[in-house]
């Protein structure tokens, strides 16, 4: 394998590039951020390296999510507080479904870029660059908001830079406290329609907690009730930005990438020739990888190989996207191949990307019970194959957006436009997010192996 650089994939094919009208200004940009601080740091990626780890070995759980692309309109703490506060939740409802930790993962503070299927898009007979999201370009369809600014990425540093700063005091400042997070998930269950349903898990939560408190394990005398690791990621989509925020470690002399903690190579830049695998292997960073239903067995052993060729456990994660029509026939033949192989990875469930659906009114939408659907059949796939679970990675928003129909509010295609806010893809609500915490978690107490064997685990 050729000489890593952290520019090396500037001499590779490269697809998903912003046309940008000056390079002087792109290199200017660059260079400003390049003496700007790392936005996480090598031990704190390292650290979610090693709970990754312990989810490849089947004794830990993944929650990733987040919107699909952030705005820089949606700049706010109440916006950061409230997906935070969705996604420890759901952390919670799962943490009891499945008897083992899990790890959180925001897609926030970075995900600006969105990879697009066109260079162009035509309205009205006006055809004008691609939105790439907040970090290249506007949402707006003129001629100026669509021209790629360089610009864009200081300002796409400076607010991931505010929002890692409010992220890291709710996850250590009490926010998170694991009864507070109880609270407000009985909360969510008095409102549901399902509250029946819903009532026996939250119930048995407080009974849990109930318990741990007589035994003298509570917020004042256990840190890890009252605080949470939470780490951040994003697609590594525009490599400009991301070489800028290459960083060495001092203490190992690695080069870790500093704009996250976690970077993943979509569907559409996964060539294993091309520039986005060239950069992200030469980093030290846990990968994620997205697996749809065109990638080929032997390209993803190559790609695996290439991104982890020292099998590292947590150092790489497999994130399904297949549809729910396709789950439990695509996906077999990639988890035999590499459990055959010996690869050590951790294997998640991308159930919105492969879902996704136009209405009449050309608005872009997605079915809860496809959703759903697409967890169930890949917790099929995994039992079957006798493998682990990894986890989910969800499309999704604190706020009150009506983006995806069903649900136990049973929205309709009518709602959307009432709360339709996404300029890229439709986002599971607050409600909708928890909702399907709640029905993965009797997924997981139903699949449940015996964790006697399993050692303690450090993470909330």
């Amino acid at each position: 394998m050729s000489t890593w650089s952290p520019d090396s994939w500037r001499n590779r094919p490269i697809k998903q590039v912003p046309a940008y009208p000056s390079l002087e200004k792109l290199a200017a940009t660059e260079a400003k951020l390049r003496q700007y601080p790392p936005l996480v740091f090598a031990g704190e990626a390292r650290r979610l390296k090693a709970s990754l780890a312990q989810v490849a070995e089947g004794k830990a759980f993944v929650l990733q999510g987040g919107d699909c692309a952030e705005s820089f309109n949606d700049f706010t703490a109440i916006i950061i507080r409230d997906t935070f506060r969705v996604l420890l939740q759901m952390a919670v409802v799962l943490t009891f479904g499945a008897s083992v930790p899990v790890v959180k993962m925001g897609r926030m503070a970075g995900q600006f870029a969105k990879p697009r299927s066109s260079d162009t898009e035509t309205v009205g007979g006006e055809t004008l660059p691609t939105y790439r999201g907040d970090i290249v370009n506007g949402p707006e369809f003129t001629a100026e908001a669509r021209v790629p600014d360089p610009a864009r990425m200081e300002t796409g540093y400076f607010q991931s830079a505010g929002t890692l700063n409010l992220l890291r005091a709710f996850a250590t400042g009490g926010y998170a406290d694991l009864h507070e997070v109880h609270r407000w998930n009985l909360g969510f269950v008095a409102r549901s329609p399902l509250v029946e349903r819903y009532r026996d898990l939250a119930a048995r939560i407080d009974e849990t907690l109930g318990f741990m408190a007589a035994c003298g394990i509570n917020s004042a005398s256990t840190p890890q009730i009252r605080e949470t690791d939470f780490f951040t990621s994003h697609e590594a989509l525009l490599l400009p930005y991301e070489q800028a925020l290459t960083r060495v470690d001092s203490t190992t002399g690695d080069w870790y990438a500093c704009s996250a903690h976690f970077l993943w190579i979509g569907d559409r830049t996964r060539q294993p020739d091309h520039a986005h695998v060239e950069f992200l292997r030469g980093v030290k960073n846990p990968l994620g990888l997205k697996v749809g239903p065109t990638t080929p067995i032997d390209d993803l052993l190559r790609l695996i190989d290439t991104l982890n060729p020292a099998n590292e456990a947590g150092r790489l994660t497999l994130i399904s996207r297949m549809g729910a029509d396709k789950v439990e026939k695509m996906l077999p033949p990639l988890v035999r191949a590499v459990q055959r192989e010996g690869r050590k990875v951790v294997w998640l469930c991308d159930p919105m990307h492969g879902n996704t659906i136009s209405t009449a009114a050309k608005l872009k939408t997605r079915n809860f019970d496809s959703i759903l659907a697409e967890v169930r059949g890949f917790f099929d796939v995994h039992a079957a194959e006798a493998t682990w679970a990894g986890g989910v990675h969800v499309e999704m928003t604190g706020r009150d957006v009506t983006e995806c129909i069903g649900g136990a509010h049973l929205l309709t295609e009518d709602d959307l436009s009432r709360s339709y806010e996404t300029f890229c893809d439709p986002r599971l609500n607050a409600e909708q997010s928890l909702e399907l915490a709640f029905l993965v978690a009797e997924e997981l107490k139903a699949r449940r192996q015996p964790l006697a064997e399993r050692p303690a685990f450090a993470a909330q």
